[in-house]
């Protein structure tokens, strides 16, 4: 049977076949090339034509693309180092610049939401440290979604601290076969295959050393997104947190007559839904522009007050803008 090239693979040819055609408008030019390189005759020019553009196209797909350990190359950007800090309560960033990684502290040990590259582990442990607890002490692995950049690392951490791997069923599929079958990005990206010690469904709890978290799943940039949520008390105020996986429609992802995840309207659809009606003082999320991170940072570092994070009225501007994001691509694509 037929089988699609993956939506971001066919995203990359397409910026690509902007460049052939580039190339091949430069290269027309044959008796300008010629003045320089007389041995570049009609049909030498013609192979060239040819071959140039399919060599950039190999050598961009190889850039594009990870091995099971590596950053992909337009990732890069987003995995520098940035300072841990506490966001809150129990709540602490422990991720890059832009990857959002939060360690839930505990007295029985800490819970990890999202590994992040393989690569930047001894980073992550690093700044587990600076805030003063042990890596070892990480007892459960938590994911946002199920994308190379959230969950590359989930074995070695899981080898590392003996963590148990919690996941919806959605994604640990995609996780357990390391990124083999994901809808998006399967033959373009891949990380060490990682055994899942738990799968979640929606409304599940995960409970360690007096904090709950509870499951919410919202599928639709992966099959398996789940939304994470808790309650604290700051200041004797009782908060309600959100940790956001995305609602992001990855470039090239058809949402209609997608024949590698028929259901993904359905599920953005409900997804929204379940979105809209969390409570949410605190708005947290995978990627740290999502919700202003470098900006409420500066701010919590400066001293204001009430905290930065809380910002419940962000949260539901977010959503909104999502949802409008996501129904403008929708419209377009019928």
């Amino acid at each position: 049977m037929y089988q699609p090239l993956p939506p971001i693979a066919a995203s990359y040819c397409t910026d690509l076949a902007r460049f052939r055609r580039r190339a091949i408008i430069i290269c027309s030019r044959w008796r300008r090339l010629r003045a320089y390189c007389p041995s570049v005759t009609g049909p030498r020019l013609a192979r060239w034509l040819f071959l140039a553009p399919l060599a950039a196209c190999a050598i961009a797909m190889l850039a594009a693309c990870a091995t099971s350990t590596g950053v992909p190359y337009r990732m890069r950007a987003w995995n520098r180092a940035f300072p841990p800090y506490r966001v809150i309560g129990n709540i602490y960033y422990v991720g890059t610049n832009e990857i959002a990684q939060f360690l839930i502290a505990t007295p029985a040990g800490h819970i990890l939401i999202d590994s992040g590259f393989e690569a930047s582990v001894p980073r992550l442990r690093e700044n587990v440290e600076k805030l003063g607890y042990r890596f070892e002490d990480i007892k459960i692995l938590l994911s946002s979604h199920a994308h190379i950049d959230h969950v590359q690392a989930h074995a070695l951490v899981r080898r590392l601290t003996g963590a148990q791997v919690v996941a919806s069923a959605a994604d640990a599929a995609f996780i357990a076969a390391g990124g083999k079958g994901e809808t998006v990005f399967d033959g373009v990206y891949e990380w060490a295959p990682c055994p899942v010690d738990r799968r979640v469904g929606d409304g599940d709890l995960v409970s360690l050393g007096g904090t709950t978290l509870t499951a919410h799943l919202t599928p639709g940039h992966t099959r398996g997104a789940t939304t994470w949520t808790m309650q604290l008390t700051d200041q004797k105020r009782a908060l309600s947190i959100v940790f956001f996986p995305s609602a992001n429609v990855n470039p090239g992802v058809r949402l209609v007559n997608n024949p590698r995840y028929p259901e993904i309207v359905a599920d953005f659809e409900r997804s929204f839904a379940t979105w809209k009606a969390l409570p949410c003082d605190v708005f947290l999320a995978d990627h740290g522009p999502f919700y202003s991170m470098h900006e409420k940072y500066d701010r919590l570092r400066a001293g204001a007050t009430p905290n930065p994070f809380i910002d419940p009225q962000g949260y539901r501007r977010f959503i909104a803008e999502a949802e409008q994001k996501f129904r403008e691509e929708l419209q377009s694509q019928r």
